[in-house]
């Protein structure tokens, strides 16, 4: 919790998912790497839920979609780094995808956005299938994700309808202007998307260690996911905020990898 004289975990105590269990259930080949260290700063058709009968063994390298909405470049850099983490684990890889965006381009020029990495494709509903686990990435609006990537969780109805991706593990990771901007609710309040979905929600908690407890810099993230502070949108993502995203793409190819064993 850490907040208001709550319970805080120890700083020096490793989680149970760091110390050889890979999500602290029971032993396991695949590991979670401990924190990185930090310089500075099935369905038919219908919407009757499928019945999982059986677990396939995997065969195929485990793909991680890490899907973001970025305007100035903020979450951009975030998911960049986090595609380095989750590469990270053998047998898993990222795959970088931007939403639509929603504005039109005389109201993007207006807002001086520089666009982003124009190599990264942009992803369609449909794609979706085909990910094992999902790292959703967005800057704040009053405290929820920005409209463009609503529109996009909005355009998934008939993922929804089929439950195509029930028991498919997400986590997020946000951008916001300030301290107090929202780099908990942002993501709170996401987590609806995940539910009507039948999706699981992953957080990271506290697992990156001491990197949680540092107070001698300003740094974005919470326990629900990595984060960076934009400001006034000058301000650039700091090596512990990096180091925090590379740290959830780890953490999530580490989880997914676990979920995917037979």
């Amino acid at each position: 919790m850490g907040k208001g004289g709550g319970c805080v975990p120890s700083k020096k105590k490793k989680p149970s998912s760091l110390t050889g269990d890979s999500t602290g259930l029971n032993n396991t080949t695949t590991t979670i790497n401990p924190p990185i260290p930090i310089d500075d700063d099935l369905t038919t058709g219908t919407t009757t839920p499928a019945m999982i009968t059986s677990r396939s063994v995997i065969t195929r390298s485990i793909k991680i979609y890490v899907v973001y909405y970025s305007m100035y470049g903020h979450v951009e850099s975030l998911a960049k780094r986090m595609k380095k983490g989750v590469d990270s684990v053998d047998g898993v890889e990222a795959k970088l995808y931007r939403v639509p965006e929603t504005l039109s381009m005389e109201v993007v020029e207006a807002m001086k956005a520089p666009g982003g990495d124009g190599e990264i494709p942009e992803i369609t509903a449909e794609e979706l299938v085909e990910g094992d686990g999902f790292l959703f990435g967005f800057p704040t609006r009053y405290g929820c994700m920005a409209a463009q990537m609503k529109a996009f969780f909005d355009s998934t109805g008939k993922l929804w309808k089929e439950q195509s991706l029930a028991g498919k593990p997400a986590g997020f990771f946000v951008s916001t202007g300030t301290q107090g901007g929202g780099q908990e609710t942002t993501a709170w309040t996401a987590i609806t998307q995940l539910v009507h979905h039948g999706m699981l929600f992953v957080p990271i908690g506290y697992t990156f260690g001491a990197g949680m407890f540092k107070m001698d810099s300003i740094r974005g993230g919470s326990p629900y996911g990595a984060g960076v502070f934009a400001g006034d949108g000058s301000r650039e993502a700091t090596e512990t905020e990096l180091a925090l995203a590379e740290h959830q793409g780890n953490y999530m190819a580490a989880i997914v990898k676990r979920l995917a064993q037979p």
